[in-house]
């Protein structure tokens, strides 16, 4: 039996949370076209009869502005120190000596697999260049090309990642699938929507809190305050007329249910609290840890 902890690392955008929900066939990391969407370290865990891979999307690696940004590199961290493999992500079409100066910044000590994303982006020529470049590098244990988005070559990848995992007992119950509770990935729900439907700083500054949530005898009532900085962001939220948590919560709810495989009844609430990306208790009240 092999077990232990892949740790997926890169820089904002490179398609890292893609890639966990290919490798598990879940959706348990949410994605957007902006960068940051990803603030915690999401595990998710895959139990086969001869191995046991628990995976880590992590956020993108940032120089923090703001104590919110700590948090998500102190997950970063976190997730490197506890990695027994790591998948160093890098977008085909990005600035290779940047992010070759992220990884090498991380200090990693166990085999790493290099994985360049979005090759449905580029000619061949661009992609040999690409993999030279890592296959030279110190902290490259193997280079593989990948689109998390399309998924080819993910079974391929599992065998390489399975062939490094340490032996060892599982450290999760055959039917988990993440250490997090289902409150964290309604939450997460509702957030992802924000990205897609407020522009700008918006989702940047909205975090989401799920306050309630009781089965009925034929739905789920959940409870979630989105919660923002500034009344005038209360404004856009909320929309003329409330249409658009309206259509927030519309548009939440059918993920929501179909993750749960249940009806659901959502009701969402806006609270202003001020600089709360940089309150300490605030944070931690969040999840922030």
């Amino acid at each position: 039996m092999k077990a232990g902890f892949v740790s997926i690392f890169g820089r904002p955008n490179a398609g890292k949370s893609t890639l966990l929900n290919a490798i598990t066939g879940e959706k348990l990391a949410i994605v957007s076209p902006k960068v940051q969407t990803t603030r915690h370290r999401i595990k998710s865990i895959i139990t086969e009869k001869d191995y046991q891979a628990i995976f880590s999307d992590t956020p993108g690696i940032i120089e923090p502005k703001y104590k919110l940004h700590e948090k998500m590199m102190a997950a970063v961290k976190t997730a490197v120190e506890d990695a027994d493999v790591a998948i160093l992500l890098v977008d085909i079409n990005e600035n290779h000596e940047e992010a070759d100066e992220v990884f090498r910044s991380l200090g990693i000590k166990v085999p790493a697999i290099v994985l360049v994303n979005k090759i449905d982006k580029a000619n061949d020529d661009k992609l040999r260049e690409v993999e030279n470049f890592y296959r030279d590098k110190s902290y490259a244990t193997e280079v593989k090309p990948i689109s998390a988005l399309y998924k080819p070559g993910i079974p391929e990848l599992i065998g390489t990642i399975v062939k490094y995992l340490p032996e060892g007992e599982p450290f999760f119950e055959g039917d988990e699938l993440s250490d997090l509770p289902t409150k964290f990935f309604v939450a997460e729900m509702i957030r992802e929507k924000i990205f897609y439907l407020y522009k700008d700083e918006i989702p940047y500054h909205t975090t989401v809190i799920v306050n309630e949530f009781k089965q009925k005898s034929s739905l789920i009532k959940i409870g979630a305050d989105v919660i923002v900085q500034r009344e005038t962001q209360k404004g856009i939220i909320l929309g003329e007329g409330g249409k658009m948590i309206r259509q927030l919560g519309t548009e939440a709810r059918k993920d929501i249910e179909q993750f749960l495989s249940q009806k659901v009844f959502l009701e969402l609430f806006v609270k202003v609290r001020p600089k709360w990306r940089d309150n300490d208790m605030m944070l931690k009240e969040y999840g922030y840890h």
